[in-house]
């Protein structure tokens, strides 16, 4: 069995923990990683009545209380601070605050033993999480799907370990035991998964979404702010998101101003998006998608990366280690 923090302190049987992708990774999903001995968590976009927290958790959760998580981002909340509210009152495993400072909430969450995560993307974002009292700190790297920062995985991994002495995990371009191995050989207390569940048949997506993800390549993402502008999201500039290239990033990845006001274009989008064409809407991808090459459940999936690590790191500390 792996040792880290995520399985000798939270006791999972692996060190692996579900992205929340807002949209695609809701109950199911969350359900299935954390059976398969992960952790699975539920994205919560800016849009998501307290309603649907409330149903997607209890999917989550079933009748047997598995554990589950919910991802929030810090600029949602500020405007709806009723996502934290609902949120907190399905009684989850973990919350993860990101892409804005999670400092307001940790003694709320504390108060109601809720552990709080944190992802960053800068050194300076890891030491503010950090100071504010965050359980776990996740360093999201550029190659990840959806939205992210500009630094790689690597380089960020390396960064935030030095800097801080709370438990880190690794996210952005891990999607095989090889990724997962690299991690914790750094000195990760986990990973961070996403892209590598997005063809799982519990993902919230179609099949015309997960055969696309099965035919991507590597180099088929872009990391962007087109969909945002489109659909009038107020995202913060710095984290564009990563998803597959098509006509309409090509068309408009480098002219989001003149976008902002095509009104055309918007409505073009979002009739696209409702009838599942995605020549033009967008499948949120990381660069790892080139790594996933067929449809299968998420526990085969889970299972696949932490008993491969395990096989992984056996072999690698007899052939490197006297």
């Amino acid at each position: 069995m792996l040792r880290t923090f995520l399985t000798t302190s939270w006791h999972f049987r692996y060190p692996i923990i579900g992205a929340p992708m807002a949209g695609v990774g809701r109950g199911r999903l969350a359900r299935a990683v954390s059976q398969a001995g992960g952790l699975g968590m539920i994205g919560i976009g800016s849009k998501e009545s307290v309603e649907f927290i409330e149903r997607e958790a209890n999917i989550a959760r079933g009748d047997d209380s598995t554990p589950f998580g919910i991802g929030l981002m810090a600029w949602a909340i500020d405007a709806r601070p009723e996502l934290l509210s609902a949120a907190m009152q399905t009684n989850p495993f973990l919350i993860s605050i990101s892409f804005g400072s999670p400092a307001p909430y940790v003694e709320t969450l504390r108060q109601h033993n809720i552990f709080l995560a944190a992802q960053v993307h800068s050194r300076a974002e890891a030491l503010d999480a950090a100071q504010a009292g965050v359980d776990v700190i996740i360093a999201q790297g550029t190659e990840a799907g959806g939205h992210t920062g500009q630094v790689g995985t690597l380089p960020l991994l390396q960064i935030v370990l030095d800097a801080v002495q709370i438990p880190v995990l690794a996210a952005g371009g891990i999607a095989t035991p090889r990724g997962v191995v690299a991690a914790l050989a750094a000195g990760a207390q986990g990973v961070w998964v996403g892209t590598c569940l997005l063809a799982c048949s519990e993902c919230e997506n179609s099949e015309q979404a997960r055969s696309r993800i099965v035919q991507a390549q590597e180099t088929d993402t872009v990391h962007t702010r087109v969909f945002d502008v489109a659909q009038g999201l107020a995202w913060p500039p710095q984290f564009p998101g990563r998803a597959l290239r098509n006509r309409f990033t090509d068309q408009w990845h480098h002219q989001t101003d003149e976008l902002a006001q095509d009104q055309g274009a918007r409505q073009k989008l979002a009739e696209a998006v409702a009838n599942k064409d995605y020549d033009l809407a967008y499948i949120y991808a990381g660069e790892a998608v080139g790594l996933v090459t067929q449809q299968r459940p998420a526990a085969e999936v889970i299972q696949e990366l932490g008993e491969g690590a395990e096989e992984l790191l056996r072999e690698r500390y007899r052939l490197l280690i006297e």
